[in-house]
This record gives C-alpha cells, sequence and structure tokens, in this order.
C-alpha cells in the first residue's frame, strides 16, 4: 500500500456546499438554502473549472474523484453524470478510477443510488454518524438509526465499494456503549469504516454551547480510552487503522484520501475547494471563494473561482509532508522528505523521539507514528520539522 503517487496521477475533488440543514458540529463550507439551487447552474460553472484547471495543468492522468461537501447526493444523477464527464474531456481517466460520492442518509433512495451508479460513481460514504436516534438528535442528524443502516444495505446492494462515517467521544458517552455501537457497525460495513472523536470546531454551534457549559465532551482519560477501544476492536475484527481516523481491509482504503495524506496533486473544483498542483517546477496551494453564489459569479466571469494560488518553499512542503504522512500508519520515506525539503530529518530528532516511544522504524525503511505518537502528532511533526537540533 505504501509508496509515493506517480506524478501523472491527479486526484480531482468536486464541492458542491449546500445541505438540508447545518449540523451543530461541522465547520466545513456547507449552506442551506431555503430557496432552492439552480443546480444546473453550478454543475455547468464545474464543468468550466475543471476546464481551466486542465489548461494549467494538461496531461494528467485521473486517477479519482471525490464528490464531497456538503451533501453532493443531494444533486440530480445526471448533473454528477455532467461533471464527470468534463473531467473525461480535459484529462486522461484511468481504467480503475475510483470515483466517490458523500450521501446523507435523509438523502438516500434506492432508484437514486442506481442513477449514480450509471452516472459513473462507483463507491458511496454515508455520513451515518451514530446509532442510536438519542445521539443523532444531539449531533443535529436528519435521519434516525433505522433510516442509517436502511442507506446502508442500499449502499451495500448497488456499489461495489462503500464506506460510512461515526463520531464518538460524544457528550455522556461511555466506553461499553460505544464498543456495542462499534461492533454494530462493523457486521454492516464492508471493507472501510470513517471513525472520527467528536472535536469542538471554532465557530460552530458546538463551540457556543461548549462555551456555554452546555455540552461537556468526555475528559481527556475517557476519550483516550474510546481511541483506544476503537484501535482495538477495529484491528480484531480485521479493519486496522491505516490513518488516524480511518480504517479498511487490506485493498479497502480510500485511494483519493491516501493522495492527500502521501502528498500527491490534487485539485480543488467548487466553492472552497482546496487543491495542490504542479505546475512547472513549482507546487502551489490553491483555494476558491467560498461563498457559493459569489464563486459561481467568479467562475462565470473568469473561468474559475480561485482566490488563492501560491507557490510553497521546500520548507512548506516538507512541513506538509510531514503532517499528512505521519498520519498513515505506514508513515513516511525520510529520503523522500530530504528530496522535497533539500535537507535530511536529524538523526538526534528522531532518536529521542524514539526514545519517548512516539516514533519507530519500519522494516521498509520508513519512519511511523507510534499509538501514543498519534495522540501527539502535532508536536511530534514540529519537532521533527524544527531545523534546529
Amino acid at each position: 500500500m505504501s509508496g509515493a503517487p506517480d506524478e501523472l496521477d491527479l486526484a480531482v475533488y468536486i464541492h458542491w456546499p449546500f445541505c438540508l440543514s447545518k449540523c451543530p458540529y461541522c465547520d466545513f463550507n456547507s449552506h442551506v438554502r431555503a430557496g432552492g439551487v439552480d443546480a444546473a447552474r453550478f454543475a455547468r460553472a464545474m464543468a468550466n473549472e475543471i476546464a481551466t484547471t486542465a489548461e494549467r495543468i494538461p496531461g494528467r492522468r485521473v486517477s479519482t474523484v471525490f464528490f464531497g461537501g456538503g451533501t453532493p447526493s443531494l444533486m440530480d444523477p445526471a448533473l454528477v453524470g455532467s461533471i464527470l464527464d468534463a473531467v473525461a474531456r480535459h484529462w486522461s481517466v484511468a481504467d480503475d478510477v475510483e470515483v466517490t460520492l458523500e450521501a446523507n442518509p435523509t438523502s438516500v433512495e434506492a432508484d437514486k443510488f442506481r442513477g449514480f451508479r450509471t452516472a459513473g460513481v462507483n463507491r458511496v460514504s454515508l455520513g451515518v454518524q451514530a446509532l442510536d436516534d438519542r445521539s443523532l438528535g444531539m449531533l443535529g442528524r436528519l435521519h434516525s438509526a433505522r433510516e442509517a443502516l436502511d442507506a446502508v444495505a442500499i449502499a451495500r446492494n448497488t456499489f461495489r465499494r462503500y464506506s460510512f462515517d461515526l463520531i464518538y467521544a460524544r457528550p455522556g458517552q461511555q466506553v461499553a456503549d460505544w464498543q456495542e455501537e462499534l461492533e454494530t457497525a462493523i457486521g454492516e460495513a464492508q471493507d472501510h469504516l470513517s471513525l472520527y472523536q467528536l472535536t469542538i470546531e471554532p465557530d460552530t454551534t458546538f463551540a457556543t454551547l461548549h462555551a456555554a457549559g452546555k455540552l461537556n465532551p468526555p475528559d481527556s482519560e475517557t476519550a483516550r480510552a474510546l481511541y483506544e477501544a476503537t484501535l482495538d476492536i477495529c484491528a480484531t475484527r480485521g479493519l486496522p487503522a491505516y490513518e488516524i481516523s480511518n480504517h479498511a481491509r487490506p485493498g479497502g482504503e480510500c485511494r483519493h484520501n491516501l493522495i492527500y495524506w502521501r502528498h500527491g496533486e490534487y485539485a480543488g473544483i467548487g466553492p472552497g475547494a482546496h487543491g495542490r498542483l504542479g505546475t512547472g517546477d513549482a507546487r502551489r496551494a490553491t483555494a476558491t471563494e467560498r461563498r457559493p453564489e459569489a464563486w459561481l459569479e467568479r467562475v462565470e466571469a473568469h473561468g474559475h473561482g480561485l482566490t488563492d494560488d501560491e507557490p510553497l518553499s521546500p520548507e512548506e512542503q516538507a512541513d506538509e509532508f510531514l503532517l499528512m504522512g505521519l498520519r498513515l500508519a505506514e508513515g513516511i520515506d525520510p529520503a523522500r522528505y530530504a528530496a522535497i525539503a533539500g535537507r535530511s530529518l536529524h538523526a538526534e530528532r528522531i532518536a529521542e523521539l524514539q526514545r519517548h516511544g512516539l516514533l519507530e522504524p519500519t522494516t521498509a525503511g520508513r519512519l511511523r507514528a507510534t499509538r501514543e505518537g498519534f495522540l501527539l502528532l502535532d508536536a511530534v511533526v514540529a519537532d521533527l520539522a524544527s531545523e534546529a537540533v
């Protein structure tokens, strides 16, 4: 599974920014439009932005496409198909391309899923988030646990690959409760689960409630016990963590996200989408206008919605390489770090982190964070990235 992406390979991320409601924990670029959305106009703009992006980076081979949001399953399958057609018009597409679409259980219908499959989607990721109705209500979800499991069943019967998300470390959650819920989830899973520890993000409803003392996630000791239980149960059941929050059977990893974590190239299309593009001898960080209607006007006027398009220095690239790569169980290749940064990692610093049980070598000559290191990953990355010894 490990290794650097092929330099021709490109991931394409499509951001559909609209939802039926805004979840109280969510800090993603998602918006509710009570008056409806001119979806066809947005899809045309995405096709235009794809064309403009392809002019900058021609000759690439698209190995993955990911429709995220927001709730892209609110789109009509024909519009999804039109966007995929735009990708294929401007780049070559790998025979085994992975095309993922995020969906909420409230927007799942068997006929619509069949439509997505016909359009070219071959993997879905369902935002289940919890398997009990009380927790779903607290998380602001619009579906019940029964609806979530029904949606998983539809995905299972429609697509070759599917995944779903759960959030743990919820207020009041105990380890035994999570163990039971996780066992149920694994029984419904195929080859992939995304299991996220609840974090209180700034400028969310949960942040306001937390500041007012009205929302109290588990303390650090309980949160750690929940994380440890997650790792142990999933590994025992054949779904080990290949990334901090993602678990898969061998071969079931999300190939799109692996491109991010392995320092590959990806184009960001749609409102608030980010990208990393290799143009000439530079790796550039791109970002588009976050406000959907403002993004739309930019694209219709200029062919793209870019607000940021900056070259990354070798030091910035190397920091990203560490931050993303050490999230993976496979770790990083120190030689690739040296090629990106123009300098090697400090042997003394590596040795010190190993002595503290935060970092370890692999038999393949890579470096990876230990279980303890995952819990302190920001500090590990900062220590490794420092030029001073």
